[in-house]
This record gives C-alpha cells, structure tokens and sequence, in this order.
C-alpha cells in the first residue's frame, strides 16, 4: 500500500505546479493521470481522491475477485465517455455485493 501512497503523494505533487500564470499543464506522459484529470476538471483534490479509489478498487479485484458481472456492471455504471472513469463510483460499485449477482 505504500507504494501506491508513494505515486498518489508525487502525482498530486506533480500536479500542484503552477505556470506563472496560474494555468496548469496536464502530465501528458502519463495517461492515468491524463484520464483522471479531464474527469476531475484539473482539481487537485479530486485527483487525490481518485487516485486512492482507483488503488482501493484495484487492490479489492486483485484480493476478493468478484464476479464478472459485477466488474462489468461496475464499469458501464462508472463510465464518463470514452476511456474515462470515476474510480470512486467503480470502487463503491464494486463493493456493493447487491451488483452483478
């Protein structure tokens, strides 16, 4: 789990730098946060917040293996356009053991 709580704290990091401006540059090398920061309007905070459910979520799949219906009903419940997700929704989603029986 450290691990994860080591790549939020540089992400969010890496986030917070300002041009002189005050306009944010999107970390375009990197796709997750590219994905997650177009759903979070460039809000650090919600990248934060994002980041933690998408570790949450993926460690609880990897542990528990839910059904497939449950991760596909998760997926289109969570779905905000093409190749975007709210990692909050899913994790909640996901949980929820009434989904995808």
């Amino acid at each position: 789990m450290s691990r994860f709580r080591g790549i939020i704290a540089a992400a969010t990091a890496a986030l917070s730098c300002a041009t002189p401006l005050g306009a944010r540059i999107p970390p375009v090398r990197n796709p997750i946060l590219v994905k997650i920061g177009l759903v979070c309007r460039w809000d650090n905070g919600c990248i934060g917040d994002q980041l933690q459910a998408m570790s949450a979520a993926l460690h609880y799949v990897e542990r528990k293996s839910p059904p497939v219906s449950r991760v596909h009903a998760c997926n289109r419940n969570a779905s905000r356009g093409p190749n975007r997700v709210d990692w909050i929704g899913f994790n909640n989603c996901i949980r929820n053991k009434r989904i995808g029986r």
